[in-house]
């Protein structure tokens, strides 16, 4: 071979690919980015899914790069240089990235990508078409490192000369240093990782909103939902996490045949900026401030919401594996499409069979709040992130606090025990990598940096559900870790007790047989926090100051009644979609007097009375004029979870029903409002919670279909004890024999009427003997604290082995 073979440039295979002519066996072609965009042009265009077309550069071409432009030999010399610590991270990465930025791409290459270029943007009807620019490693995307945010995006390119510029700075941004410091911790050989570009048809999002996509909740590893994050403009927002996006919940099981809504979750963000196309000059993107109607208006409509949670369904089922995807619309079709598609890397990786409960074993009052991302807990002293220069000095082991964080801060984010930011949602970059290091985070708190002080100690904990609290002080803490696996079978059927939806799907790994009880109550007065009758007759509510808060709670609903039914109809079917199909009895609402005061408005229709526990309470508010327009939006709430969002599971069970009269008057009003027992498999239960309950339990099972006993009114009534008093607490025990004679006998008389008899009180979560008394007496099913659960399933295991035992 002579030297002009030798000296002959490498690239001599085509230098760039199509996507369509791409698999996801093209990873070492073309990078898993763009293999993935070429397998789901390929494969999933058929069914609907629609990708932006584009191309790719190969990693041969990367190679040959660096290797006839006289690269290879520096950049190992830099790398080996950094290794032996004689060049620090931000030297080596300097260093590196000149040497990509001076050298010139080989002519094949660059006539490749403008021919390329001028194809694409025939395809797309653009004399110079808009073009996204990404980077996709050959080392990217993988089951177990996602490499997510490491290399750098240029987006709104248009005309070869840029386009041509943004491939050089792509190769570049190989050794951004954070790009340097993953790949350390992760093992890969920088030489071993090559570069392919791929150059997409923009979507105008910037005319609409764009955003990020996991067929998995991100959080607890739910395996049966979709969660959309979505922002106006550009998605470089909601992924670098410098926006509070909207968020949406689908339920995935209940999207098969298209004849439910099952969207179980619907937030809107604050969006305060959007990132739209340059006005001119050299900045291709400019980020700009959105409007009042935009911060108050969701991104998505209900339809959109369905379109891209069907096709994340059908990704997920493609490749086989939970999904992380983007997502944009295009403002001037209206169109939506899929940008990019990732195995999800933290939670799809983890033990379904293993929970990990975590519990703050102190009470505290929060200083700050926002999205929890993980489900952990931390304690350390604050350190405040200012600009990249704070970043230097960022102590091991300290809580992370920032109005955002940003790709490069990556190195300093892993010696940190814990991520607090002021913006931010749970898709955000923040968020990603503190799911990727397994740290906890507190995301989009709007203020933390400007009430922490740098220095104090602060605890910070997600594991209270999906709102993540920041505490000051070290505040005790602890963790249990339980094979699922290794849990014995019973008899019994054992339910949970789930309060709230934000902590739903926090135990969807335990192996209960559904959801024993789902207080109403709860979601009223903590998402919704409006009196119902305030919301129907706001023209009665007195106070201006209330009416101003009314109006800002329920802005964007046309009808201040249809945020009630949203919000908790969104509420019972979070709960409901948890342990989906088996049962979740659904409690309405069983506030007393005082605590309906309370809510907003609450004042104008609540007299006060002397004993609100045993006053106008559960069921004798519903058919009463001065509550049944506020119960006929219970109703419709209910009636949408069952019919309109699928959740056919849902139970309904009426609390506090004194008399058989009451027990017609109140299943004749359910009918009335659309949820008449036994239509649709509709079943009803009631309480068992007042002797005459169980006096007249034969009567009261012809109007029902099931009873669930309320273990602590039940004692209070039946021994004459104020439950909430510290004087005659000693005397209050669900394990008197008077209480245990009664529901011994209310089983026994349910189950000859072929009624079902639950529990669903504290007292088989605080005495494992008095759940012992109820698998004697045959009790169908108990509902139990979730933390609670184990505990109680090991021990009635053992209940029901001495009891077979006995019985041969």
């Amino acid at each position: 071979m002579d030297d002009q073979a030798v000296a002959e440039p490498a690239v001599t295979a085509a230098p760039v690919r199509w996507f369509e002519d791409l698999r996801v066996t093209d990873v070492p072609v073309v990078g898993g980015k763009n293999a993935s965009l070429g397998e789901m042009i390929s494969a999933l265009t058929p069914k609907g899914i629609a990708v932006p077309p584009g191309f790719a550069t190969t990693a041969d071409a990367y190679r040959a790069f660096v290797r006839d432009a006289g690269i290879e030999a520096p950049l190992k010399a830099a790398m080996a240089a950094y290794r032996s610590k004689s060049s620090t991270l931000e030297e080596t990465g300097e260093a590196v990235r000149r040497l990509f930025l001076e050298a010139e791409l080989p002519a094949a290459l660059t006539d490749a990508v403008a021919q390329g270029y001028r194809r694409l943007s025939e395809r797309v009807g653009k004399a110079e078409a808009a073009v996204a620019v990404r980077s996709s490693a050959t080392a990217e995307d993988l089951p177990d490192a996602s490499f997510a945010g490491q290399q750098e995006t240029f987006l709104n390119i248009v005309g070869e000369r840029a386009l041509i510029d943004a491939c050089r700075r792509c190769y570049a941004s190989l050794f951004t240093d954070r790009a340097i410091a993953y790949r350390e911790a992760k093992g890969f050989d920088h030489l071993d990782v090559a570069l392919s570009i791929g150059i997409q048809a923009m979507v105008r999002s910037d005319l609409a909103g764009s955003g990020v996509m996991f067929s998995i909740d991100p959080d607890s590893g739910f395996p049966r939902t979709v969660v959309i994050s979505a922002a106006w403009g550009l998605g470089e927002t909601v992924v670098q996490g410098s926006v509070d996006p909207d968020r949406y919940m689908v339920f995935k099981p209940l999207l098969d045949d298209g004849a439910y809504s099952p969207i179980v979750g619907k937030e809107l963000g604050e969006k305060a900026q959007k990132l739209v196309y340059g006005s001119g000059g050299s900045a291709r993107t400019s980020l700009v401030a959105t409007t009042t109607s935009e911060r108050r208006a969701l991104v998505l409509d209900d339809d959109e919401v369905l379109l891209l949670a069907r096709w994340a369904a059908a990704i997920e089922a493609h490749y086989g594996r939970p999904m992380d995807m983007e997502w944009a619309k295009d403002g001037e079709t209206g169109k939506l499409f899929i940008v990019q598609a990732r195995p999800e890397t933290v939670q799809s990786t983890r033990s379904n069979t293993v929970l990990r409960n975590w519990r703050l074993d102190a009470e505290a009052t929060p200083v700050a709040s926002g999205a929890a991302v993980g489900d952990s807990i931390a304690s350390g002293p604050a350190y405040v992130v200012h600009s990249t220069d704070d970043l230097a000095a960022f102590p091991e082991g300290a809580i992370m606090i920032a109005a955002t964080t940003d790709p490069d801060w990556v190195p300093a984010m892993r010696r940190a025990k814990g991520i607090v930011t002021d913006h931010g949602g749970p898709t955000s970059h923040a968020a990603i990598v503190a799911r990727e290091l397994g740290v906890p985070a507190v995301v989009g708190t709007s203020n933390a940096t400007h009430i922490v002080k740098p220095g104090e100690v602060l605890t910070l904990s997600c594991a209270e559900g999906d709102r993540g609290k920041l505490y000051r002080g070290a505040l005790p803490f602890s963790h249990e870790d339980i094979d699922i696996g290794t849990l014995p079978d019973t008899a019994t059927k054992l339910m949970v007790n789930i309060a709230s939806p934000s902590a739903a799907f926090r135990w969807w790994r335990l192996p209960a047989k559904g959801i024993g009880l789902a207080r109403m109550e709860f979601i009223i007065g903590t998402l919704i926090r409006v009196h119902p009758m305030a919301l129907v007759h706001p023209e009665r509510v007195e106070d201006a100051a209330t009416r101003s808060a009314i109006a800002e709670r329920t802005r964007g609903f046309a009808d201040p009644k249809d945020y009630f039914v949203d919000t908790l109809a969104q509420g019972i079917a979070r709960i409901a979609s948890a342990y989906h199909p088996h049962p979740v009895i659904v409690r309405l609402s069983d506030f007393k007097s005082n605590e309906y005061a309370h809510l907003l408005g609450g004042a104008d229709f609540e007299e006060r009375e002397a004993n609100p526990m045993i006053g106008f309470r559960g069921a004798s508010r519903y058919y009463h004029e001065r509550y049944r327009e506020g119960f006929a939006l219970e109703c419709a709430a209910l009636k949408r979870v069952r019919e309109t969002m699928g959740f056919t599971n849902v139970v309904v069970m009426v609390p506090f029903c004194r008399t058989l009269g009451e027990a017609d008057k109140v299943l004749a009003e359910m009918s009335k409002n659309g949820l008449a027992r036994g239509d649709k498999g509709l079943q009803v239960y009631v309480m068992a919670e007042i002797p005459a309950n169980i006096v007249l339990a034969e009567e009261f099972a012809k109007r029902f279909d099931g009873f669930s006993i309320g273990s602590n009114d039940l004692t209070q009534l039946t021994l004459g004890i104020d439950r909430d008093s510290d004087l005659l607490a000693p005397l209050f025990d669900e394990r008197d024999p008077a209480v245990t004679r009664s529901i011994a006998s209310l089983i026994a008389r349910a189950h000859e009427c072929g009624a079902k008899v639950g529990i669903c009180g504290q007292a088989p979560s605080n005495y494992p003997e008095f759940a012992a008394m109820l698998v004697e007496h045959g009790i169908d099913s108990i509902s139990l604290n979730p933390d609670s659960f184990v505990t109680t399933l090991r021990h009635l295991a053992k209940v029901e082995s001495a009891r077979d035992v006995a019985a041969a």
